[in-house]
């Protein structure tokens, strides 16, 4: 089995540890795009319109050689159309029905499996410069950090950490927002940014303080650890700093599969 170099905050070599063997999952984009797909479609509610919404009416036709349309009119009142989907108040012609499938499944083992094999794509250096991460001061992948950063409380700490460590380019990258294109302008998503490096702790010890200002910047417990932050969009391959103590873990909660 192979053996890393675990970096200090500063950069420099402090020791080595073995790669786990999740990293020689079988790499299976369709699979990681279904459960991208099915964790982003979990968190839609199901809507749609009350079944009788528009045709709680007595309203009924007068018959013909009235002078009038022939569509249903309230019996009292201005005698005003009612119920038809043209009327006020009337029926919608083609409501959003609540029996509509919102949600992709995906089983329990094709999960892990695919949680795995976005683990693995995170070695991949072809596959992270295919994201458009900026890596070249990056000096190996996987980028294994002290268990020091999970401690790191401060913007201004954490900027220097990330200089050292070289992913201080991708940040900056991730820095430049884009005006969507289309009508989600006007739905309070005005904006597109690009996704930044991952941060892969076991512990929160003040790194979602430290490092939660940065653009583009994900913070996630390993056991924590899904689809959807490997592969944003269900493009796998996103830069990852993983802390010692999360990479050694991967094994027990991914390796098995």
């Amino acid at each position: 089995m192979s053996k890393l170099n675990v970096y200090s905050l500063e950069g420099e070599i402090i020791g080595k540890i073995e790669l786990p063997s999740v990293f020689g999952t079988k790499k299976r984009e369709d699979l990681i795009k279904r459960a991208v797909l099915a964790s982003i479609t979990h968190r839609i509610q199901p809507y749609g319109t009350y079944i009788e919404a528009g045709k709680r009416t007595s309203a009924e036709s007068p018959g013909k050689n009235r002078g009038i349309s022939r569509v249903p009119r309230m019996k009292s009142g201005p005698r005003r159309a009612a119920f038809v989907t043209s009327a006020v108040g009337g029926r919608k012609a083609f409501p959003p029905k609540v029996e509509k499938k919102y949600k992709e499944k995906i089983n329990k083992k094709e999960r892990r499996f695919a949680i795995a094999s976005a683990i693995a794509f995170t070695s991949d250096r072809n596959a992270v410069l295919a994201r458009g991460h900026k890596i070249n001061n990056v000096k190996e992948l996987p980028l294994v950090i002290e268990d020091k950063l999970e401690k790191v409380k401060k913007t201004s700490e954490t900027r220097e950490i990330f200089k050292s460590l070289g992913v201080w380019d991708d940040i900056l990258r991730a820095k430049k927002k884009k005006i969507r294109a289309g009508k989600g302008k006007m739905r309070g998503r005005k904006y597109k940014r690009k996704k930044g490096p991952l941060i892969v702790i076991s512990k929160n010890l003040g790194i979602f303080y430290g490092a939660r200002n940065h653009p583009g910047i994900d913070i996630v417990q390993v056991k924590n650890l899904g689809a959807e932050y490997l592969a944003p969009g269900a493009q796998p391959g996103r830069l990852v700093i993983w802390t010692r103590s999360a990479f050694k873990e991967l094994d027990s909660l991914f390796g098995g599969v």
